[in-house]
């Protein structure tokens, strides 16, 4: 009797469809990749072809040059092969997206990473009902529970408020979290410009390309500590301690990350306000996903495995960890 899923076979550099001479988020270049989402832990340069929403295609070209890319858009249906594949939204970035392959009346949803809270930088996430559903486990542990985005949005403008002689310097991952920060000050009524690392520039104008307002945006580089003082700048989280940053008015260091959670991360980098802030999904995200979903196997990847493999036996879910290279934490 075959084994469920058995036409897809995970390899530490991705996951590969025979069927379908594809792979999906190869680490390794190969003749044909599915590509989730844009961050460089799932998205790579080299590849023959790159089947991927047009948002991920237009930041894989950004980040790699031009690419030979299959624009594929959320709801769509293409035949690669034997295999149907339909790309739908999964909340993580912009252009993010859960790949649905169906073979032979089976269905396997690659979910890539994904988070169930709103953001305004991009599509939810999508439940799809499947046989096999393959979810990340970045936060696969009970200690993360992320908290109310508007409470961590409060307390950054309350310190900027609180000392307005300083600025507050916000480290955040290039693509995704620094233009959810922006959007969600923008949400919640912060109309001044925001300064940003020139790192940051290329990417909020994509975003801004593809429809997101992100307000006005200056560059905080060559700008009068004066004129810094009482602002939010935004940086790459290895900014935040660099010769760059000596240069601004008395910074208060904050970083927007889900690992924030932990202590020990924000004493490492010497954040004074740490911000639990995260593209990914928490403890209770991912279980509820499971509950929703309902598939008949689960396969987990990309983080904390046995914790959430765990859960799901002591539920009588038939679950497995797969063993994925070259997944990181993305400073999420």
């Amino acid at each position: 009797m075959a084994r469920l899923g058995d036409w897809l076979q995970p390899h530490p550099e991705g996951i590969h469809i025979p069927a379908a001479d594809a792979w999906v988020d190869p680490s390794q270049p190969k003749a044909r990749a599915l590509v989730t989402h844009g961050h460089a832990d799932h998205a790579r340069g080299g590849h023959g072809e790159v089947w991927a929403t047009p948002e991920t295609l237009a930041i894989m070209e950004a980040r790699y040059g031009p690419q030979t890319g299959r624009p594929v858009a959320y709801g769509e249906t293409v035949r690669l092969g034997e295999v149907d594949a339909t790309f739908v939204p999964a909340g993580h970035v912009l252009g993010s997206a859960q790949i649905v392959l169906d073979f032979r009346g089976e269905r396997i949803v690659v979910s890539g990473d994904y988070k169930r809270r709103p953001d305004p930088t991009c599509a939810p996430f999508e439940p799809v009902p499947c046989d096999v559903f393959i979810t990340e486990a970045t936060f696969g542990l009970p200690v993360f529970r992320h908290p109310e985005t508007t409470d961590e949005i409060d307390k950054l403008l309350a310190a900027l408020r609180a000392e307005p002689d300083r600025c507050v310097l916000v480290g955040a991952y290039a693509l995704g979290k620094a233009q959810r920060v922006i959007r969600e000050l923008r949400g919640m009524g912060f109309d001044d410009p925001i300064y940003i690392h020139g790192a940051l520039q290329r990417l909020c104008d994509l975003y801004v390309e593809h429809g997101v307002d992100l307000g006005e945006l200056r560059p905080a580089t060559g700008v009068a500590k004066k004129e810094l003082q009482g602002r939010i700048i935004l940086c790459p989280p290895g900014a935040l301690n660099d010769r760059w940053s000596r240069r601004l008015p008395d910074p208060i260091t904050a970083m927007a990350s889900g690992w924030m959670t932990v202590r020990q991360r924000a004493r490492q980098r010497n954040v004074e306000l740490p911000l639990i802030l995260s593209d990914h999904a928490d403890w209770d995200e991912l279980t509820r996903t499971i509950r929703e979903i309902a598939p008949r196997e689960l396969w987990v990847t990309h983080g904390r495995e046995d914790a959430l493999v765990h859960w799901c036996r002591e539920r009588q879910i038939k679950a497995r960890a797969l063993e994925l290279a070259g997944y990181d934490d993305e400073d999420d």
